[in-house]
């Protein structure tokens, strides 16, 4: 006999449109009145609209449009400005930062660099005004503001890559380029330039968040998704609704691992994990090459990694400048 299941189906429901709560005062307005589409249905609450921009909305979209158009239009002139060959070399595509030799200041050719820190301060701003929206809707509605807080760990990770370890540096060369595999390669190189990222502890701390916080994720996801014949995804009353949906989960839970997360302390688990992914990985990327230059010696100094036999090789990096 079949029975509902929603990770197959989902229950759309139609009515006027939720308007939400009265805005404070001083807000603009609203835009539009709110409709519904099918295809959203099924992957969310069918309902689209309406939209509150706001100042900060409006110019991070117009500051977000000008950084995709300078990347978008310096990546179609390095193909000559040939649209198949646009769509055909996109993921190889980039954008590359200044040349080691303009150090860090702003006042770089364009040609040679200097659309790169106008599109990344173009992108910069775009993404700083939208944490600033996400922040201000939180409060507007009364709302704690932990979205806009693993934003900015988002954020964190995003700077130091493009800005704070280059300014560290006193190179613009050191930062990442726009595109997509020159983006891993980049990655690649680093982490061989550096000794090898998987010794960087705070490198380790991040992946064990990322892959901790997929699995808690997932762990809630199936748990709520396995409980909604009663309900489940309506959390909060079915807390205080005994022998239904949560129930049922904590009992699941009991049995197989012996305790049980809450209501709140799953997604409180996951938020942790989620932000501490970002904001660990971009501490092992700020000591990188300020702090430390090669993290696989520094792991054979300090026990992290294991000391080969003597091969009566002499590696270059414990030259000094002898060895340049």
């Amino acid at each position: 006999m079949a029975t509902y299941q929603n990770i197959f189906t989902q229950v759309q429901l139609r009515g006027e449109p939720e308007a939400g709560i009265a805005l404070p005062p001083g807000s603009e307005p609203r835009i539009g009145k709110g409709s519904f589409n099918h295809l959203m249905g099924l992957i969310g609450h069918a309902q689209i609209g309406p939209v509150y921009l706001g100042w900060t909305g409006v110019f991070a979209l117009i500051f977000g449009f000008f950084a995709i158009e300078i990347i978008g239009l310096n990546m179609l002139a390095s193909v000559g400005w040939n649209p198949i060959q646009f769509v055909r070399m996109l993921p190889w595509l980039s954008l590359e930062p200044p040349g080691p030799e303009y150090g860090f200041t702003p006042f770089v050719p364009l040609a040679k660099g200097g659309w790169w820190i106008m599109a990344g301060f173009f992108l910069t701003t775009s993404i700083i005004l939208w944490w600033i929206r996400t922040y201000t809707r939180a409060r507007a509605l009364g709302m704690g503001t932990h979205v806009a807080w693993a934003f900015a760990s988002a954020i964190w990770l995003y700077l130091v890559l493009g800005f704070i370890r280059p300014f560290f540096m006193g190179s613009w060369a050191e930062s990442v380029p726009f595109g997509i595999f020159p983006h891993l390669d980049w990655t690649a190189a680093f982490s061989i330039r550096y000794g090898n990222l998987f010794y960087n502890p705070f490198h380790a701390f991040s992946i064990a968040f990322l892959y901790g916080s997929t699995l808690l994720f997932a762990m809630h996801g199936a748990t709520i998704l396995a409980v909604g014949r009663y309900g489940g995804e309506r959390e909060i009353e079915q807390i205080t609704d005994r022998g239904t949906a949560s129930e049922r989960a904590a009992l699941f839970w009991r049995w197989t691992m012996g305790f049980n997360a809450t209501m709140e302390s799953i997604h409180r688990w996951a938020w942790w994990f989620a932000v501490l992914t970002t904001l660990t990985g971009g501490i092992g990327i700020l000591l990188t090459g300020t702090v430390v230059d090669n993290w696989y010696l520094w792991a054979q100094q300090h026990g992290y990694a294991p000391m080969y036999p003597d091969t009566g090789v002499i590696d270059p990096a414990t030259l000094g400048s002898a060895g340049q």
